[in-house]
């Protein structure tokens, strides 16, 4: 996971020097979004969350803020979504990572590209900055299994 406690990467692509590095953060500093509204389970469980593994991320052209991920999501076929996390990542450090996606969202497009899911990730703010880290599994676990 990219460690806590970093900001929005600096347009000249300076690169966090690990992504699975730990930084302690002072939790009395962050803030966090409020909780949503209760929903029934019915509702929540309709929610495919699984783990993808990043086959190819590329920066999208023209965009300030997308990544285009190619991912293998357990089914044979390609998955492509875009994520809003440009700010935070270097499209190369992630290829080859586990994450979590929700995978039966229907088709969105963005910049011309359908995007075919979204990518988990956990957003606060710390001292005023916005923070972003993306939900990192590990990778033995395999593509498409299913997160409860």
């Amino acid at each position: 996971m990219k460690p806590l406690g970093l900001e929005k990467k600096d347009h000249d692509k300076q690169k966090v020097a690990s992504l699975d590095e730990d930084e302690a953060v002072d939790f009395s500093k962050v803030v966090v979004e409020p909780i949503y509204e209760d929903i029934d389970f019915e509702t929540f469980s309709k929610s495919d969350f699984r783990a993808v593994k990043v086959l190819a991320c590329e920066e999208v052209p023209k965009s300030k803020k997308l990544l285009k991920f190619t991912l293998n999501d357990g089914s044979g076929k390609e998955r492509t979504i875009l994520s809003g996390i440009k700010e935070y990542y270097n499209a190369e450090d992630l290829v080859g990572k586990t994450l979590l996606a929700i995978v039966n969202l229907p088709p969105r497009k963005m910049m011309g590209i359908d995007s075919e899911g979204m990518i988990i990730s956990a957003i606060h703010e710390e001292e005023g900055e916005e923070k972003l880290n993306l939900v990192i599994l590990s990778n033995r676990i395999p593509a498409g299994a299913k997160m409860y």
